[in-house]
């Protein structure tokens, strides 16, 4: 009974632990959210800020940056921060690879190409033209990703980094080709959340909130997985299965992400292993905390580029690239770096 006793003081602990985390996270997104309508090159009154909200005044110049360019900023923001918190999170837990994100298995490379393609052979030049082009090469290199490493982990990451070298040149040599597509592009690719409209979070939160349920139904099963494939299997789960609903998570997730800001690196890499710190190796709390934490990194980019530079901004992808890039060193220097 002992033994009964301790593991259920153990989950209360946990339980305790991640209601305090995700307590703690809602309290800290709800303040980036404050910051991001707030700040910016033209600071504005929080006062006039929440009347904008509730009872906006015809003509006046600092509620219309707030509904016109800070709401749609901070809502794409917020999906496309879930996005990847969740895809981060799957990915490293079906590849059981802690330096795993979106980048690894080739998305951002699928993504780009699509961008690409479609501005060069088509003349796509409205940013709501480059999501479904960009969805479109997340989720296709995704696809091919699965279907070639067969959901084992290794071979998972070897393809991913293939498919980028692969598709890598082939970016460059259109792009060289048309200066056009070059100066379109480079708006896109370097990851940003201004010059798109709530229009696209319209368009694509249906594929968003149909990935985030299968993570969730997921959680329980990557917890076993975790185990490795054989003690999963002794314990009755469909490993195959498994691995195939991930794929389908992974490939919508990813494509919003990519589709709403463009090929953002490290926030779905940084964001679970925080959450991984802060509540454990439990799946259930790591996908929870995940969701909250990831608009909590990407909106805090966006603002920090705002502020940072005077009289200009930052993108959020450059600036996230920053934060992100002292935990991949200390997550590569680390002893525990093979265990998840």
């Amino acid at each position: 009974m002992a033994p009964r006793a301790a593991r259920r003081a153990g989950h209360r602990g946990t339980a305790a632990r991640g209601i305090a985390v995700l307590a703690g996270g809602v309290v800290l997104l709800v303040l980036v959210v404050a910051a991001s309508l707030a700040l910016g090159v033209r600071g504005i009154d929080p006062a006039d800020v929440w009347q904008a909200l509730v009872a906006p005044v015809p003509g006046d110049p600092d509620q219309a940056v707030v509904l016109q360019l800070r709401v749609p900023r901070t809502v794409i923001g917020l999906a496309a921060g879930v996005a990847l918190g969740l895809a981060g999170t799957v990915i490293q837990g079906v590849t059981r690879n802690p330096i795993a994100d979106p980048g690894l298995l080739g998305v951002n490379a699928g993504a780009s190409l699509a961008v690409v393609l479609g501005i060069s052979l088509l003349g796509i030049v409205d940013p709501f033209g480059y999501i479904w082009f960009a969805f479109a090469g997340a989720g296709a290199a995704a696809v091919v990703v699965f279907a070639i490493g067969r959901g084992e982990p290794v071979r998972l990451a070897l393809v991913g980094a293939a498919l980028t070298a692969l598709l890598t040149p082939l970016i460059a040599l259109v792009l060289l080709r048309d200066t056009e597509a070059f100066n379109q592009y480079r708006f896109w690719a370097v990851g940003s959340l201004t010059g798109r409209e709530l229009s696209t979070v319209a368009a694509l939160w249906p594929f968003l909130v149909v990935g985030a349920v299968l993570v969730f139904a997921l959680a329980h099963r990557l917890n076993l997985l975790a185990l490795g494939d054989d003690v999963a299997s002794a314990l009755g789960q469909r490993v195959g299965v498994t691995r195939a609903v991930a794929g389908l998570s992974i490939v919508l997730l990813c494509g919003v992400a990519t589709a709403l800001a463009g090929p953002i690196a490290l926030v779905g890499l940084v964001v679970p292993h925080a959450a991984r710190w802060l509540v454990g190796s439990d799946y259930r709390w790591i996908v929870a905390v995940s969701v909250v934490f990831g608009p909590i990194m990407l909106l805090a980019a966006d603002v920090i580029g705002r502020l940072i530079v005077p009289n200009a901004e930052l993108e959020a992808g450059v600036v996230a690239a920053f934060l992100g890039a002292p935990v991949l060193i200390a997550i590569a220097r680390s002893r525990r770096v093979a265990g998840l």
